[in-house]
């Protein structure tokens, strides 16, 4: 599909909010007493904890530049709690960001993959994978499988990030303080294979927190995960799907035999 720059504004307010309903969750529970949330460029500035994966901006600088008194300011709040500043920016940001951005310093880190799939092209699937909707009996699962999954990596693409198994468990822990999240486990049998959630925002479900256990890895429980939140997105009148990913990643392969097209990238920036 071809995705425009009012598609591209879409996708990233719905990022944009999905972050920010993180670090609000933690904020009212107390959690993470340090966590802000800034609005900034038109997206959000957020930190909940030191080497947080979710310690952010995204969604800024579609339309302008970002000011350059709320980037300090974000800067400086960033700075008290000892953090770099990590900017995800879309290649469907204006050119004068990302000028703003080189200039004060930031240099890159490398880029993620922004694939979508309109829902009105999905086609029903069949699948031995059995998904469940996550319960209060299944919590500590879920946490489990995706903890174990991240943490064995496939090695594929060209990830970005690379994370402890500790802070993998802490991002999960916070992950789950937001309750505005649809979330699924998958068995293979009698056995819990893989883990995965969504979230939908303004007609965009956003496809997140995927992860198979290394046994039952090239089985087809991605493809099964994929296939049941888009079901549930398409009832719930959602409009687009879409999915982040390494570039050149098996997570990337599996969304596009699935029919998820590359609309554009995000550069990832630091400031150190």
């Amino acid at each position: 599909m071809f995705a425009s720059i009012e598609t591209a504004r879409r996708i990233e307010r719905a990022e944009a909010a999905t972050t920010r309903a993180m670090a609000d969750a933690l904020i009212a529970s107390g959690r993470a007493p340090g966590a802000f949330v800034h609005e900034v460029g038109g997206g959000v500035a957020v930190y909940v904890r030191a080497g947080s994966p979710v310690n952010k901006v995204i969604g800024a600088g579609l339309d302008a530049a970002i000011d350059d008194a709320a980037l300090s300011a974000v800067e400086q709040a960033m700075r008290a709690h000892d953090e770099p500043v990590r900017v995800e920016l879309a290649t469907l940001a204006t050119p004068a960001t990302g000028e703003q951005l080189t200039a004060r310093g930031y240099r890159l880190l490398g880029f993620e993959n922004v694939l979508a799939l309109p829902l009105s092209a999905i086609a029903p699937t069949t699948s031995p994978i059995r998904i469940e909707p996550l319960t209060a009996a299944t919590t500590d699962r879920w946490k489990d499988t995706l903890v174990d999954g991240f943490a064995h990596s496939d090695d594929s693409g060209v990830p970005v990030d690379h994370f402890g198994r500790d802070a993998i468990a802490a991002v999960i822990d916070d992950f789950l303080a937001a309750r505005d999240f649809d979330r699924y486990l998958a068995y293979r049998g009698d056995a819990t294979a893989g883990a995965a959630s969504m979230r939908v925002h303004d007609g965009v479900a956003l496809l997140t927190g995927s992860a198979t256990l290394p046994s039952h890895r090239r089985a087809g429980v991605q493809a099964a995960l994929i296939a049941a939140r888009l079901a549930d997105a398409h009832a719930r009148g959602a409009e687009l799907a879409v999915i982040t990913t390494a570039p050149g990643s098996q997570s990337q392969a599996n969304v596009t035999r699935r029919g998820f097209a590359l609309v554009y990238a995000r550069a990832i920036l630091v400031r150190d």
